[in-house]
């Protein structure tokens, strides 16, 4: 490669490169065939630099199009690691293009020089030199060609760790808890499924922005709601330790005062007080929260999704500016009353999603979710997120999910998690880009994890299939194993989790490979609890031992789930009490920044009912006479007055009930009428 060659590789000009004064002759000049041999040498170097500039023109539209810096400093640290890696079909690459570089020099030794010979010992100098120039010249050609190589290697594996990867624990190392900007929005998955023309329509990217200048990652604003302003809402940075950081919304004296009204408007069991509420405050969250409720439960399924979208919308505007939803790092307590408007505005919205069809969509959200407290999982979002991966087909990350949270969490002994990782290493076998090997050992370890969800939780077979309207076998039914005696047998606790599972996921096991695969488990069960495997009486020592009691947050999810073979499993002190929707089962131990004033008690346990009258007229009313703690003494002797006053007129109405007489209506004597006939 030529000297002008590497300089436009390297990014030099002419002048920076460090002379070698060897090479220089005076009174020589490159011949004909000296500059032959560079016009080629250029013309090669060119056709090398060609698509190494188209790559990086790539790479670095690639990285523009990044969400955050969380993702670029994860690709960064990938590519640094996947280059020290070459794969041997690069090799033999690169073995190719030395064979191919040296036989080009061959043949260009080869040829006859055209310009005039030279004789004596100039010609013999000027050979040697070229000679070494040639040599040194190759040698600079392998460094180059190595590290343009190498750099296409690496623009194309920084392009390909933006894709999915294909085994189940990710060829990146983004936690597993990871959410991604771009999958909030709905448009994505829909554009996905049905291209960007049906989901956009006529409409383009720049006509169909809104007037707000606010941008947002979880809603887009729409033209119909009211202007925003903001309502009281702000979000504080408590405490960061251990790289994490722990964010609480406050709510300023304003707000709290509105919230005091919906609180009144709320026991008065009429909705429409909480509809001129928020014609006063269109963007009070709880009452947005209340009125989706109701309007959902009239079946305005729009409006419904409207209102949680524009509580969303006010909480992300109040966020502070060092709080990320992608990184996994920032925490919500669910203990403070404020937070938990936000994990149920969340909740809901993640829910008209997976209704609406877009289930990658919601399992975003239920990471979102479940990184705000993993710990804790106030909304126990475990119960769902492996049916919203197996929805959307992520089962390489449900399967990373188990892999890394089951040594702390024990995720198998819930029985969503035990039969929902067999039904993606089945589905996992299923596909066609598997190979054969591969495909085998998928299916034999799908049928040995379904084998042993059943042993373990047997309850869940006959009413699954029940609701998958499959009879079965007489043999199954019959068996003592998976008869009635199995679910009659189950804790409440444990019936609870299994009735929620199946009544959520049974349409997953309505597919006809997969009812035949059950199948063939089944009796492999069957025939297992025959041969008295220890496995079996194992299990059964495990299920009496645990499932004692169900958590509040397993109700709390079971009640916001709203399956009503979940519901019906509820014990009695949860159905027992008034459940809110703006805040099912508040914690017991809640921490709240601020009260609700007391209002004055009325005590009327001994009181009439005409007292209780001229008590609703007058709130300052007493049938004893007792004087009112007023700071004033005009206001209390003007208070005295009147109760007198009253007193007198209480009298004057006892007379007057007292000297009331009632006249029976007069009797028809029809002998013919029947006793039982009503007037």
């Amino acid at each position: 490669m030529s000297s002008r060659a590497l300089r436009r590789l390297k990014g030099k000009q002419r002048g920076q490169e460090a002379l070698d004064l060897g090479d220089l002759v005076p009174g020589e000049e490159p011949g004909p065939e000296e500059q032959a041999a560079d016009v080629e040498e250029e013309e090669l170097a060119e056709a090398v630099l060609q698509p190494a500039k188209s790559s990086i023109r790539k790479a670095k539209k690639n990285k523009k199009n990044l969400s955050n810096i969380y993702e670029l400093i994860c690709d960064a640290e990938k590519a640094t690691t996947d280059e020290d890696t070459v794969k041997p079909e690069e090799q033999n690459g690169d073995e190719s293009k030395e064979k191919s570089d040296s036989r080009e020099t061959e043949k260009r030794d080869a040829q006859p020089e055209t310009g005039a010979a030279k004789s004596g010992d100039k010609a013999s100098k000027k050979k040697k030199k070229k000679k070494k120039k040639k040599n040194t010249t190759g040698d600079k050609q392998e460094v180059a060609g190595d590290d343009i190589d190498a750099l296409l290697e690496t623009i194309e594996q920084s392009n390909g760790l933006t894709l999915q990867s294909e085994g189940c624990g990710g060829s990146d190392n983004r936690p597993v808890l990871y959410v991604e900007h771009r999958n909030l929005n709905p448009e994505t998955e829909l554009k996905r499924y049905f291209g960007a023309r049906a989901v956009l329509g006529d409409q383009r990217p720049r006509q169909r922005q809104r007037q707000f200048h606010r941008s947002t990652w979880m809603t887009i604003p729409k033209d119909t709601w009211p202007r925003f302003s903001r309502p009281g809402i702000s979000m504080t940075l408590r405490e960061s330790r251990d790289g994490l950081q722990y964010f609480t919304f406050e709510h300023s004296r304003d707000y709290q005062q509105i919230q005091f009204k919906f609180l009144d408007s709320v026991e008065s069991m009429d909705p429409n007080n909480i509809v001129a509420l928020l014609q006063m405050n269109p963007y009070h969250i709880d009452s947005l929260l209340q009125l989706s409720d109701v309007c959902r439960i009239q079946e305005d399924q729009e409006m419904a999704r409207d209102l949680i979208e524009r509580a969303l919308y006010s909480f992300e505007c109040a966020f502070h500016p060092v709080c990320s939803l992608t990184s996994g790092t920032s925490r919500l307590d669910y203990l403070r009353p404020e937070n938990r408007a936000f994990y149920l505005a969340v909740y809901k919205h993640m829910m008209f999603l997976e209704r609406r069809g877009c289930p990658r969509t919601a399992l975003e959200y239920c990471r979102l979710i479940l990184s705000l407290d993993p710990d804790s999982d106030p909304l126990c979002m475990l119960l769902l997120i492996d049916f919203l991966s197996l929805r959307s087909r992520e089962y390489n990350f449900l399967l990373r999910l188990y892999q890394d949270w089951e040594v702390h969490r024990n995720l198998s002994q819930l029985p969503n998690f035990a039969f929902s990782v067999a039904l993606s290493h089945f589905h996992l076998s299923q596909e066609d880009q598997t190979e054969s090997e591969e495909r085998e050992r998928l299916k034999h370890k799908a049928d040995l994890l379904l084998q042993n969800a059943l042993i373990m939780f047997p309850g869940v077979l006959m009413p699954l299939l029940d609701l998958c309207t499959v009879q079965p076998d007489a043999a199954v039914s019959s068996h003592d194993f998976f008869g009635p005696r199995s679910q009659l047998g189950q804790s409440p606790a444990l019936a609870e989790l299994v009735s929620l599972y199946v009544g959520r996921t049974h349409t997953l096991w309505r597919e006809g490979g997969v009812l035949l695969w059950l199948e063939e488990c089944v009796r492999e069960v069957l025939r297992r609890v025959d041969t008295k495997d220890p496995l079996v009486e194992d299990c059964q020592n495990k299920r009496k031992q645990r499932y004692q009691s169900a958590p509040l947050n397993i109700h709390r999810h079971v009640i916001l789930s709203e399956i009503k073979e979940a519901t019906s499993t509820l014990p009695l002190e949860v159905t027992t009490q008034s459940v809110m929707g703006f805040d099912p089962l508040p914690p017991l131990d809640s921490v709240a920044s601020y009260t609700r004033p007391e209002r004055q008690s009325v005590g009327a346990s001994n009181e009439s009912t005409l007292s209780l009258f001229f008590r609703s007229l007058l709130p300052n009313f007493n049938l004893q006479g007792e004087p009112m703690p007023q700071d004033d003494q005009e206001v209390a002797q003007a208070g005295r007055e009147l109760n007198q006053e009253v007193n007198r007129l209480m009298v004057a109405m006892r007379d007057m009930l007292a000297n009331i007489q009632f006249q029976e209506p007069p009797r028809d004597n029809n002998p013919d009428r029947d006793e039982g006939e009503w007037d």
